[in-house]
Formats: structure tokens, sequence, C-alpha cells
């Protein structure tokens, strides 16, 4: 009898433990997904109860909220500086950048709960710091109708943040609280491997589960080859032995997949470009929107745990082949600042979609495109997946930011960029770059009317800096962030997200009939200008009949021309 009241307590006991830590996903048998004051509780909670979890602020989001990070080591340590001097591959997981694609905040809730209670064995040589949520305003702005193609959860959070900012937009340009957070915490963990949990759009196919990987050339041939040859391959693996078959983030055009499928290119602005530049291993886990959403989050769930599985086993080459990325990093002299698809090279893939055709929209009364999912098929398809670096620049021994631009400063900042301060009011001679050509777009595009087409007129002057002024010296860890976000021609520069538009506008000028007399006397004392003008009126006869073009020329090549026009601020020491 006793044996039996013994049972039955332990018993009572571990049903009442498991209950305790049930989350809100479970308790409505994968129906509801979790709010942002019960995951916030629920990690505080876990806190609380178990020394292998640590939870952390960092500074305001633009909802006014901190962003929170969740620490997971096995032996209660959760500092990242020692943890890479213990060799621990760090993996780090961003959940609800986009909070209407809420499965990696429930799987990680779930993750974690059962790595501190001993559900599943935790690795003691990888280490976890987990965003619960990062865009809070859009969690808070919860309803049940903004993603119309999504199968589940009941009500779930908005795109936007609290600026109605795409924060998967915006990981570069930092213009959102929750961004340069990010970068704090990025750079607080530098992790090995990042992962950012999404739901995908778009076509219909089998697949519960599928993943953008950052694109392994970007990574250099070390780093790169390794993610594509070895590591990326295991989890393909993992995933297919726990019954989730994985195939890479869908984007081919309309309902055909054998026409061209070509990997997703994810310059910085996105999380996985971004992690990218500091020789992190990136993945955006993309479940498809059209699965239940109790499917999406236990595949997520076990994506998770696969990276976990993966990363014990490869601990040591994914340490020490990182580190031999970022020293060649250091080393590397030359950069492409653009990529294109190699269109002769490819990978095979298996695919498991359904057939698409056209029938008569009930909408529109014209032809639709719909998918039969009673026709499944399998089949091997090309999947492009090489790129080739364009533009190369050769980096300088130094680039060098007046103090003013403060707005780049501080993301440089934030990012781990060593700079140096002028001491002393200094003239340096540089390499100076004055624009040429620029387009500037007719439309918004995440609060920035977006410059591109741009040309570049280079020589080399003696400029006069100030005390405090930064020089920012290469050949450090950071050189291709630097290079990305301070050379005008990259994908996601500071200059083609309009951080440095005040050089486009003239700030003084002159009137015409003042100009015209000392124009006239410039002209006298420097014939060779002269010779330039008339040499450009014989050749452009509209130029030649238009007298503000004239006078604006001269004074273009006069010492009255205000230097700073049009000369990008960022100067280069070779």
């Amino acid at each position: 009898m006793k044996k039996i009241l013994l049972l039955l307590q332990v018993f009572l006991s571990t049903t009442l433990f498991a209950q305790k830590w049930q989350t809100v996903f479970e308790k409505t048998s994968g129906k509801e997904t979790v709010t942002y004051e019960q995951c916030i509780s629920y990690y505080k909670e876990l806190d609380a109860a178990f020394n292998s979890i640590r939870i952390r602020e960092f500074g305001m989001t633009d909802a006014g909220y901190p962003l929170h990070l969740i620490l997971f080591s096995t032996d209660g340590k959760h500092d990242p500086i020692q943890w890479h001097k213990d060799n621990k591959v760090v993996i780090m997981i961003n959940n609800g950048i986009h909070p209407g694609e809420p499965d990696g905040i429930d799987a990680s809730m779930m993750l974690l709960r059962d790595l501190v209670t001993g559900k599943i064995k935790a690795p003691e040589n990888v280490v976890l710091g987990i965003i619960p949520i990062y865009n809070i305003g859009g969690s808070l702005n919860r309803t049940a109708f903004s993603r119309v193609n999504q199968e589940g959860p009941l009500s779930y959070g908005f795109r936007g943040n609290a600026q109605n900012l795409d924060l998967n937009r915006d990981f570069i340009k930092s213009d959102s609280r929750e961004a340069k957070e990010f970068a704090r915490v990025f750079q607080f963990l530098n992790p090995d491997i990042l992962v950012d949990n999404h739901v995908s759009d778009g076509a219909d196919y089998q697949h519960t589960m599928t993943l953008l990987t950052s694109q392994h050339n970007k990574l250099g041939s070390v780093l790169g080859q390794y993610l594509h040859d070895v590591f990326e391959p295991s989890l393909y693996k993992g995933m297919e032995e726990k019954k989730w078959p994985l195939v890479p983030y869908v984007s081919f055009e309309g309902g055909n997949p054998e026409r061209n499928w070509v990997a997703f290119y994810d310059p910085p602005r996105y999380s996985s470009g971004y992690a990218t530049l500091f020789q992190t291993m990136a993945f955006m886990p993309e479940t498809h929107m059209l699965k239940p959403f109790e499917q999406r989050v236990k595949s997520t769930y076990s994506l998770m745990q696969t990276f976990l599985e993966e990363a014990t086993k490869q601990a040591a080459a994914i340490k020490s082949t990182r580190k031999k990325a970022i020293e060649a990093v250091r080393q590397q002299q030359e950069f492409p600042l653009t990529y294109r698809v190699d269109t002769s090279r490819f990978d095979m893939i298996r695919f498991l979609g359904y057939e698409s055709g056209q029938k008569t929209s009930e909408v529109t009364g014209m032809k639709r495109t719909y998918y039969d999912r009673s026709k499944p098929y399998t089949k091997n398809i090309k999947y492009f997946n090489y790129f080739v670096g364009e533009q190369l620049v050769t980096k300088p021994k130094a680039y060098i930011i007046p103090q003013g631009w403060h707005e780049v400063i501080e993301r440089l900042a934030l990012n781990s960029v060593i700079m140096q301060r002028l001491k002393n009011d200094t003239v340096i001679e540089v390499e100076v770059s004055r624009l040429s050509d620029y387009r500037t777009a007719t439309r918004a595009f995440e609060k920035h009317y977006r410059q591109s087409g741009i040309k570049m007129i280079t020589q080399i002057q003696k400029i006069k800096f100030l005390k405090g002024d930064y020089m920012i010296y290469t050949g450090q860890a950071a050189d291709r962030f630097l290079i990305e976000t301070l050379e005008p021609g990259a994908d996601d520069s500071y200059f083609s997200w309009n951080f440095f538009d005040a050089i486009l506008q003239q700030k003084e000028g002159y009137s015409n009939y003042r100009w015209e007399d000392v124009a006239a006397k410039y002209l006298t004392e420097h014939p060779e200008v002269r010779a330039e003008l008339e040499a450009r009126k014989k050749a452009d006869e509209k130029f030649a009949a238009n007298a503000n073009a004239q006078l604006d020329f001269v004074y273009r090549q006069s010492p009255y021309y205000e230097p700073a026009h049009m000369r990008y601020p960022v100067f280069k020491l070779r």
C-alpha cells in the first residue's frame, strides 16, 4: 500500500510540475500563441526556478518596453566573453521580428523549458541567447486579421513596429530603437550562429519548414564552404530524420519551380545579411503559412533542436572555422560591393510540391493560379545558390569621418567598430570622392527615399580635420561592415540610405547681377577656365544658349564654390 501511495505521490508531483510549465500553446492544443506579457512572465519564472537561465534587459524599444535577452548555459555562467574563451558555440535566436509570424516565440519557450527541466539533453559545449519577442510594438498590436494567408493562430501581432517599420529591413540603417538594441545584443553575444524565426508567404507545397541560409559566397571561402558543404547539409539530414523534410526558402517564379529557382539574395538590411558582415552563419527558418499553427510550431522546435544537436557535434569545427574567417577578413584587401547570381552553377534539391494550374476567378472572372493538393509530386529541381561578387574595391588604410556625422558614428560604435579620435586639428592628405551622378527614388521605402546609380570622381587632396574627428583604421574584425556601410556603391551603404544627403544641397549661392562682374574678372585672371567655357559652348548648343548654366559653370570652377557640396564626407587614407 505504501509503495502504491509513493508512486501516486510521484505521479501527482510530476504531473503538477509539467502543468506548471505548460505554455499557452500547449494549454490551447496548439491554437493560440502567447501574448507579450505572458511570454516575459514565463521567462521570469524560469529564471527564478532554474540556475541555467538568466533574463537580461537591454535598452528601450520604440514601444517603450525594454528588449529582453534570455541566456542559457548548463553551468549557470552567463558571460559571453567567457563562453568564447571556453570554445562554446554561441547560438543567437531571434523571435517575433514579425509578430504575426509567432512560431518561434512559442517554440523557444518550450525548447528552453525542456532544456532546463532535462526533458531533452542540454549540450555543455553550446549556449543560447534568445530574444523572446523582438518587435514588441507589433506584438502588442494584436488582431486576427492581418495575416490573411496564414492558417492560425487565433490572434497574433502585426508586422510593423511602433514606428510602422518593417524591422527586417532595418538592421543596417537602424532607424528603430529595436535595431540599435539588436546590434548591442549581437555584439554582446558575438554569435557563431544566428537563427531568425519567420513564417513564409507565397506558393503552396508539401513542406512545413523551409530554410533561408545566409549566402555562402558572402562568407568567404573558408566559412562559406563549411556552411554550404558541411553544416547546412547536416541540418537537412537532421530534419529528415525528424520527419520534417527541409527545402530552401521558396522563391521560385509563379507556380513552376523548374522555371527559375534562385536563392534569396540577402543584403545587410536583413538579419541574415547583417550577420554575414561579422562572419556569423545565419538562418531564417520560414514555416509554411498554409500549414496549421500547431505543425508550424512543432517543426520550428525540431529545427532549433537540430541546430543544438549539430552544433554540439561540430563545435570544434564551427569555432575554428569562424576564427579563420574573421582573421581572413582582417587580411583581405579587395571586397565586392554587389553580387549577381552565377547561372552556370547550381545545386539539385528535392522539392515536394503540388501541381498548379489556372482556373476562372470567382472574384474577377479572370484566370487565377491555384494549387491542387490532390496532386502532390516530388521533383529534383535546379537551385541557383552561387553568387559572384562585383564592383571590387580595395580597402583603405583608414577611413576618416568628421565628428559632425554623429548618426553614422553612433551606428559604427554600436557595431563594435574600433575608432580613434584626432587629438589635434590636423591637415592630412587623403583620397576625396565627389558625386558625379546619382538617382533618388520617387517613392518612400521604410522611411527613406533611397539613392542609387551612384558615381564618384576621386582625387588626392589635403584636408583639414578637427580635433575629435574619427580615424578608423582597417585590419579589424569589422572590416566587412565598414566596407558595406561606408562605400557609397554598396547595396545598403549609409549613403544609399540617405545619411549623407545634406551634401547634396548647396548652402551658399550668388545673385546673377553680382556674379556677372566677379565671374568676368575671374575669367580674365584664369584664361584656362575661359577656354573651357568656350569649348563647352561650341560642343553644346543648349549650354551655349543658357546664360544661367554658363554662370554656374564658371562658379563651380572658382574658389567661391563651396568645397562640401557633393563631396562625400568619408575620406580615405591610402
